[in-house]
């Protein structure tokens, strides 16, 4: 009986100690989001660093320091997990992106848009795995199989849409940022779709029929994760515009709206659907139909919630990511041949600009086919900025690469300690260097970006405080289209000169007759049952 008491005394001991390690351990973390914050806002004028690379040195710092204590045993205060990332920190960021995104922009742009991002990535990971399979067999590093290989493509034609977001600004360069950042989510999107379809298929028997296959899974889960988005934020707005939750609470509605967002994206992933996509649709409907049914006060908290929620969850992923790049157990591995980790992070960075290079300009020559304004074509410069913005990898890369490498963030084999160590150089090396030539290289290929997109208009009525002209010219701003009719086109050949114009024609009055009626939206007021606006209402 004493021996059981001393047992039971001891484990008691150890679960409180690990918590008050657990507890140390977040109480540092938390204190090293506030130190990135801090020193992000001294160096906000600083043209060569951003609050990504700013956290990512602190998490390396951080890293150092721990190693130097420990006595080389760890180097961070928490464990990489792609459950962490895909589960928590994902969501906040995608969906605040949709939400912010300026829509005419982004649809206007659309078809580009996904010719990057699902196209392109297409072409990136194929050029990535025809580069690693030939190279890698020839380099000692151990045992790869093909679904290794195929998974190394659609790990590292994976852009970071995160770093892109804090090198861009959508209203300093609203185009730039449309096509970088639109592709971004959908290369985001695809490739964890192609990630997925890799680990699920059966690669020991190879069949014609598998690539076609392929192909119609993708689309089914491009629409399907889409429908199931704008479904979910539809939802949300017919809910809030029917009761109108805020007569009693506002508090309410505001976190109607945050579970609704989040339950757009644990449906997706409950349904094997891509979950970026879906909340990614889901905060672009919130914010053309539910944001607009909420109060005044709603209002200004969902917008500044939202956009909190995913400028910590960002500068969390950063600093998350510095700290794991000097994890000892991994590089144990490498030590004995850090030539050959060198080489294998080397090759890896060639084919990802190799890669990039193959579908951005290619693809930009035939998106310029299609426009006839030659202000509305992308320029050389831009081609050459939207190229160098996207060669950076981050925590969606990091996160595919621990699951496909490792097991629980641990791993034995010394290829995938090799294929891990290489993902962590790369995301350093390009987040860094690629992330501290962006500014710059912004600057001198347009020399006048600022000067040029000056004319930004205050408009309370979107999430966004401003909103800039998005399709170069100023009626064609929501308001001034509300103003003027365009010409109905006469022909097949006018229809394709100005699809912009007339789609969105046909969509307003789409959307004007039969959507806002029911889901509410711009001009939307709420009115409370049995208050004086609804009893003049009655008698009109």
């Amino acid at each position: 009986m004493a021996s059981e008491l001393s047992t039971a005394f001891s484990r008691l001991q150890m679960l409180s100690t690990s918590d008050h390690a657990s507890i140390v351990s977040m109480n540092l973390f938390v204190a090293l989001l506030c130190a990135c914050i801090v020193l992000g806002h001294l160096l906000e004028e600083n043209r060569w660093v951003n609050e990504s690379i700013t956290a990512l040195v602190i998490g390396l710092s951080t890293g150092v320091i721990i190693l130097l204590i420990s006595g080389g045993k760890s180097s961070h205060l928490l464990v990489f997990s792609e459950d962490l990332f895909f589960i928590y920190l994902l969501p906040p960021i995608i969906f605040n992106a949709g939400f912010q995104v300026k829509k005419k922009q982004f649809f206007v742009n659309f078809i580009t848009i996904v010719m990057f991002g699902a196209i392109g990535t297409l072409i990136s990971c194929s050029i990535i795995t025809f580069g690693v399979t030939q190279i890698f067999k020839r380099m000692n590093i151990g045992s790869l199989e093909l679904g290794d290989y195929l998974a190394i493509g659609a790990i590292f034609a994976a852009t970071d849409s995160v770093c892109t977001l804090q090198v861009l600004n959508q209203d300093e360069t609203p185009l730039l940022y449309s096509l970088v950042f639109g592709e971004g989510v959908v290369n985001d999107a695809t490739s964890v779709v192609l990630f997925n379809a890799i680990q699920s298929f059966d690669l020991t028997h190879l069949d014609p029929r598998i690539a076609l296959h392929f192909f119609g899974n993708f689309l089914y889960l491009f629409l399907t994760s889409t429908l199931l988005g704008v479904f979910t934020g539809l939802i949300s707005a017919y809910i809030i515009k029917k009761l109108y939750i805020g007569r009693h609470s506002t508090d309410r509605e505001v976190a109607l709206m945050m579970l609704m967002a989040y339950l757009s994206y644990m449906l997706a992933e409950l349904s094997y659907l891509s979950g970026i996509l879906t909340v990614f649709f889901c905060g672009i409907v919130m914010s053309h139909y539910t944001w607009h049914n909420v109060t005044e006060s709603s209002r200004i908290t969902t917008k500044h919630a939202f956009a909190t929620l995913s400028f910590v969850a960002e500068i969390f992923i950063f600093l998350y990511v510095g700290m794991d790049a000097l994890d000892i157990e991994k590089w144990r591995f490498v030590s004995d041949s850090p030539g050959t980790s060198v080489a294998v992070s080397s090759i890896l960075l060639a084919l990802v600009l190799v890669g990039r290079a193959a579908f951005v300009f290619p693809l930009s020559f035939l998106s310029n086919l299609t426009k006839k304004n030659p202000d509305r074509k992308i320029s050389f410069r831009q081609q050459v900025i939207i190229w160098w913005a996207g060669l950076m990898r981050g925590a969606v890369s990091m996160a595919l690469a621990y699951n496909q490498f490792t097991m629980s963030g641990h791993t034995q084999l010394r290829a995938n300690a090799i294929m891990i160590t290489s993902t962590i150089t790369v995301v350093l090396v390009s987040t860094v260097v690629f992330g501290m030539m962006t500014k710059p290289l912004i600057r001198l290929l347009l020399p006048h970006t600022k000067s040029s997109t000056s004319m930004v208009l205050s408009d309370p009525t979107t999430p966004k405080s401003l909103a800039v002209p998005l399709l170069g010219a100023a009626q064609d701003s929501e308001a001034d289209l509300d103003g003027h009719d365009f010409p109905r086109p006469s022909s097949i050949r006018a229809l394709l000169a100005t699809p912009t114009h007339t789609v969105h024609r046909y969509w307003r009055k789409f959307d004007d007759a039969f959507m806002r009626p029911v889901f509410g939206g711009r001009g939307f007021v709420p009115v409370a049952p049995g208050s004086p606006t609804e009893r003049v209402q009655q008698w009109q």
